[in-house]
Order: C-alpha cells, then structure tokens, then sequence
C-alpha cells in the first residue's frame, strides 16, 4: 500500500503544483532580498523551467528505457 501510496505522490499534478508554488515563492524572496527589479514576474523564469522539466521527465524515460530494452 505504502509503495503505491509513494508513486501515486511522485506522478501527481497536486505534487508539481505544490513544488512550482514553493519555488516560485522562494525564488521571489531571493530575487527580492538582491533588489532585482520585477522579481514578482522573474520569479516565473525558475517556475516554468520546473514545470517544463516535469512535464518532459515521462517522455525521456520512456526514451531511456526503451534504449535500454534494445
């Protein structure tokens, strides 16, 4: 139960959502506390790069694996 419990976590949207939300807020304090202008709107740079590498990471290991089973 507990390992189908971990990878229901690891492959769900709330997870992503909750780790773009985090570190779009982490990434606008830092770019607060250095005096970056606009880092309300920086902080999206980091955020969308998450996002994108979540989003391709199933497409890569698909790749990978079937590489692998050759």
């Amino acid at each position: 139960m507990r390992v189908e419990a971990d990878k229901a976590w690891e492959t769900s949207v709330f997870r992503m959502i909750s780790l773009a939300v985090v570190i779009y807020i982490v990434a606008a304090a830092v770019m607060y506390l250095i005096a970056v202008p606009n880092y309300l709107t920086g902080a999206f740079v980091p955020t969308a790069g998450f996002i994108l590498s979540v989003q391709s990471l199933p497409i890569v290991k698909r790749w990978w694996i079937k590489q692998r089973a050759k």
